[in-house]
Order: C-alpha cells, then structure tokens, then sequence
C-alpha cells in the first residue's frame, strides 16, 4: 500500500492501517528505543532511517493533509491510529504525524507567507518545530502571568525577550512557537499574543537540558531581543490564548490516546509475564494477587479507551469539549501510571532495570499527571463547569 491508498479514509476502514502501523511501531521503532532515548548523532540517523522506513509502508505522516503531502486520514477517524502510534513515545516522529498540531495551528492562524513557506517541508519532516508556554517561576497553569514580552519596534515587526522551560525537543527545533505579551498587564487575558521564532536568530539560546525523572528532551531556551517579522505573528494580536486553547485541547487529546497506547503495552508485557514466569508453585498467572493486577489494569484500560475515543470525536468536530478533555487527559494519565505500576509489580526485580521499557512508561505515567496540566487543575475545572451546569455536561444547577 502506498501514501496515495491511504487519503480519505474514514473510521469504518481504518482497521487494516491500524494494524500495519502497530507491527511497524512493534517491529521497527520499539527496538530501537534505547538508542532514540540517548540522543546524539546516532539517534539522529536512526530516526532518519525509520521515517525513511515508514514512508516506503505508506505510514507517514498519516493525519496531516493530502495536499501537502500528508496521508489524509481525518481526524475522526485517527484515534485508533493516534493510539498504535503513540505504543513508543518515539512512533509519532518516527512515522511523521508529530507535526500535526503545528500544521493545524498554522493552517488555521499562520499568515499566507508562514503557510506557503513552511507547511509542506513541516509535513515532509524537513522543519521541526517545539512550543514554548511555561516559564521559570511562574505556574504553568496560569499563562496570563506569561513575563515574556514582545515589543512593537521602530522599523516594524516586534522583538521579543523572556525565558521558556520544559520546552520539548528545544535543542533541535528549527522554529518555536512562543506564547508572549504585546499589551496589557499580568494576569490580564488579554494583550497575550503567539509568534513563530526561527531558532537560528540572533538573541535566541537554548539554555539548558532540563532532564525529567532522568529522561532527555526537554529544554530552557532564552529570548533576547529577538526580533521578530511582523509576518510571522500566529493569530491576531492579543488574541494567543483562542489559538491556544484550540491548541490544548487536541494536544491534550492527542497525548491520552498515545498514554492509552502505552499503558497497553505495558498490559501486554505484564500478561505475558505473568503467563511465562514458573515459580515454585506454578506459573504467576495461577496467584490470585497476580490476577488481581490484571484485573484491576484491563478494568482502567476497558473504562478510559471509550472515553478517549469519545472526546476525540468531539473535537475533530470542532465542538466544545472541555469538560471531555479534561476527564480523558486526566484518566489516560492516571491509567498509564496504574497499570505501568502494576507490571512493575508483576516483574518485580526485572521490571526495575534496563531490560524491559516498563522504567520509561511508569515515568512517563507520572509525568503525565503534570504535563498538559496537573490533575488538579483539570479536576478544578471540570468540576466548576459541571456544578454551573455548562451544557454537555448533563448536570443542570439545584
């Protein structure tokens, strides 16, 4: 099957593809995880080498848009594909559909110039992008305190100073979004306003590898000065957080169906340990405890998946669906934590050490419970949209 026999699919025919993209992300990319986590020039080729790989199967860049390359599988029908990709937290950028919320941002708010310019060589792996929000002693939870600035200068355009953290993938990012303020004061909504930085301009420096939980890719980079075409503003100006939430609320999406897809593997592993290990009094699958955390993790996988799935297909319809997100990013978090845990348990020893990739998705589920928002914010927000009985919610006020 080539690119061309994937455009337009919709949800009733995406199974096939789903399947040849689990073996490719099984077969391919899992063994080849230890070395993409060290970075480096030798994770550089090999990377290069599995997007090649997967442009021969006719898997790349499978939800971007057909007219710029892209595989052209609507985002109605992308979960399940969302989901296989997202087994190894290298699969979307190994099968090019990590872009896919640059190429949505852009092609809704980039100006005509940052659409032709830079849209097709997103969709072909040739520019890589990262987004920066957070910063340095200031709640990522609140982007109205954002102290980054960006001023009018006298010749046009703006120049833009401030500092970003926990910034994904920073170090070797072509461009990066940045979340900066243009008017008003701090805390004011807003007066907040998106620009697109070329990471090669002048003032621009990445700072330092801020490792999490002792993985790599995230990053503090520094704005000094950087000036700024008045062509590469992301929306209107003042207006960041609509483009923002937008952003959010499918990239929040996007990353409990990949963490849904990781905590399945990490079932898989956990039920074929338990079924291989002998002990003494058989193998661990006859001990009731051991039962008991298979149980307990294919019931937080059986309950979460649905409700992933479902909030996806409300916002590939472009309806409101905060109240969705909020659960779903909040249940895959906590599902991938659970049932990495459990498998942990389950291997014991063996599931401590550097031979199964059960260390990276328990970190990976911790993290998960602070990126995109803390649970408690999540839990705040949701539950003061319910008891208002915001519609959708199907909980009308007392």
């Amino acid at each position: 099957m080539t690119d061309h026999d994937v455009k337009d699919h919709g949800a009733a025919d995406v199974d096939p593809l789903r399947k040849r993209l689990t073996a490719f992300v099984h077969d391919r990319v899992f063994p080849c995880e230890p070395l993409l986590d060290a970075g480096g020039p030798a994770a550089r080729e090999r990377r290069e080498r599995l997007r090649t790989e997967a442009r021969e199967a006719g898997l790349w860049a499978l939800p971007l848009p057909a007219e710029l390359g892209g595989g052209g599988v609507a985002l109605s029908a992308y979960a399940a594909l969302a989901e296989a990709e997202g087994a190894s937290d290298h699969g979307p950028a190994a099968v090019g559909s990590a872009p896919l919320l640059d190429v949505t941002m852009l092609a809704r708010h980039g100006s005509p110039g940052v659409r032709s310019a830079h849209l097709p060589r997103l969709v072909s792996g040739d520019l890589r992008t990262c987004f920066a929000m957070t910063e340095p002693d200031t709640p990522g939870t609140e982007p109205t305190l954002c102290s980054t600035r960006a001023e009018r200068r006298a010749g046009g355009g703006w120049s833009v100073t401030g500092r970003k953290w926990f910034v994904s993938h920073a170090a070797d990012a072509d461009l990066v979004t940045v979340l900066a303020r243009t008017g008003g004061w701090a805390g004011d909504r807003e007066g907040l306003s998106l620009f697109l930085v070329p990471t090669g301009s002048p003032g621009f420096r990445v700072v330092r590898e801020l490792p999490v939980l002792g993985a790599t890719g995230q990053y503090e980079i520094e704005f000094d000065h950087v000036e700024v075409d008045e062509d590469l503003l992301v929306g209107e100006p003042g207006r960041a957080l609509a483009v923002a939430g937008e952003r959010l609320q499918l990239g929040r999406t996007l990353r409990a169906l990949r963490w849904v897809g990781q905590a399945q593997r990490a079932f898989d592993l956990m039920c074929a340990r338990a079924t291989a290990r002998q002990g003494a009094r058989g193998p661990l699958a006859d001990r009731q405890l051991v039962q008991q955390h298979v149980f307990e993790a294919l019931l937080s996988l059986r309950t979460t998946r649905p409700l992933v799935y479902e909030t996806m297909a409300l916002v590939a319809e472009g309806r409101d669906a905060q109240v969705e997100v909020g659960l779903a990013k909040t249940a895959a978090a906590r599902t991938l934590q659970e049932v990495a845990d459990r498998a942990v348990q389950v291997f014991g020893a063996a599931g401590l050490g550097p031979d199964t990739p059960l260390p990276a998705l328990f970190r990976t589920g911790r993290t998960a419970r602070i990126l995109d928002g803390p649970d408690e914010q999540h839990v705040s927000s949701v539950a003061r949209r319910v008891l208002r009985g915001t519609p959708g919610t199907g909980v009308t006020p007392a």
